[in-house]
């Protein structure tokens, strides 16, 4: 691909503040000096995230604090384990230090199965080690600022992109993101430093469209992005004996694995063996069930076009036919025709883009099956094009959905 340069600008650096914003600290530092011990972070953070308004600065200080108060934050580095599932297949890790000292870690997106570990796990989990992350980032702030001499804040991480598909336009997965991201930007603010996007695939430029609305202008100028020609970039912000030897360096495992597998997670497909475990999931679900020798419908209205109809569902013990369905006229037009579905084994999902409004039916069809009716929980959700997660032109190069046919797409439609 051609080379995406985001930011081209290699010293990023915090800003020294003015007297106007030391002034606003000072006024910040006071006001909070009341919950300030009840948190290991520094407040300055706080307030360049909510642009020196005290008053919203202190807000989101006090939010934070409850925060960790409910997730016992302060024990989660010693007390939290993961569940095995996310012990085995959730990607990335933390391999050492960047020049300026701050931690280097690397996240494998290519390898990275979110839907199936959000099938075997629950969401609170997922939080409780982000959290984890962040508190073990601000203790070896203190360690390494310790060695150095000198202050040492912030993170690197290099996002790899390899092997990526269209698994990452996956809505619930899009949605969790959004979320994880949410709760870092409001406990831990300011602690990226730089991200580093490697092997960036031609759809790249879709996936930072989807996202550009959730960056910050400050958070937008520590993004870089290279395809697979990232070397340099990489050994211009890590020393070498920091850097996996995949990527160019000299890091590698005590057995000389070049990709530091007992530091990286590496991912790859969860077992079905680790799904149904995922108790939030079926809590979202509705339920209903599916007389023998019947079929049900489930109504869907769009009212936009272009918006997106997600669903999921699963059944207990027994498997299910499933179509979708646009009514017309009084007639039901097939979109998707009715097949056998496994969802008794696995939770079966999609979407699809909606060319009219109008209504749409999810339909399980159980007349096969004269003597045994089926137990269903399903979701069923529209989004449309002017939520959060897609714009009306992202949405009109996902209506196919392999990575090969979005890539010619995005490449056609700029």
């Amino acid at each position: 691909m051609n080379e995406s340069n985001v930011n081209s600008n290699n010293n990023y650096t915090k800003k020294p503040l003015t007297a106007k914003e030391e002034h606003a600290l000072q006024q910040f530092k006071e006001i909070t000096k009341d919950v300030a011990d009840q948190i290991n972070y520094d407040l300055e953070k706080f307030l360049r995230a909510r642009c020196f308004d005290v008053q919203k600065a202190e807000q989101m200080l006090r939010n934070s604090v409850d925060f960790r108060k409910t997730m016992k934050v302060n024990t989660l580095l010693k007390d939290y384990k993961q569940p095995e599932v996310m012990r085995k297949y959730l990607t990335g890790g933390f391999c050492g230090h960047a020049k300026d000292g701050s931690p280097v870690r690397v996240e494998l997106f290519g390898n990275l199965d979110l839907k199936g570990l959000m099938r075997s796990t629950k969401k609170s989990d997922f939080v409780k080690n982000k959290l984890q992350e962040c508190e073990w980032t601000v203790s070896d702030w203190a360690e390494q600022s310790k060695k150095l001499g000198r202050p040492v804040d912030g993170m690197t991480v290099i996002c790899d992109m390899a092997d990526i598909g269209t698994s990452a336009l996956w809505i619930p997965g899009i949605k969790l993101h959004l979320h994880l991201v949410k709760v870092l930007e409001d406990n831990y603010p300011e602690m990226l430093k730089r991200l580093l996007v490697i092997n960036a695939p031609l759809i790249f430029p879709l996936l930072h469209k989807i996202a550009r609305p959730l960056l910050s202008e400050d958070t937008r100028q520590k993004l870089y992005v290279k395809g697979d020609n990232y070397k340099d970039l990489l050994l211009s912000f890590i020393d070498a004996e920091n850097l996996p030897a995949c990527y160019g360096g000299m890091l590698t495992d005590p057995d000389g694995n070049p990709n530091c597998t007992t530091m990286i997670g590496q991912g790859g497909p969860v077992p079905e063996e680790f799904y149904f475990e995922n108790a939030d999931l079926k809590e979202q679900m509705q339920s209903v069930t599916v007389p023998r020798a019947g079929k049900i419908y489930i109504g869907a209205k769009v009212d936009r076009s272009l918006s997106v109809l997600s669903w999921e569902f699963q059944t207990e013990d027994h498997d299910i036919e499933f179509g979708l369905f646009y009514e017309e006229n009084d007639s039901y037009i097939t979109i998707k025709p009715v097949t056998r579905a496994d969802s008794h084994v696995v939770t079966h999902d999609g979407t699809y883009t909606c060319d009219k409004v109008g209504k749409y039916f999810l339909c399980f069809d159980n007349t096969y099956s004269w003597t045994r009716s089926k137990q269903l929980r399903y979701t069923c959700e529209v989004y449309e094009p002017d939520q959060t997660i897609f714009s009306e032109d992202v949405t009109k190069l996902m209506k196919d959905g392999d990575i090969k046919t979005l890539t010619e797409k995005f490449k056609s439609h700029n």
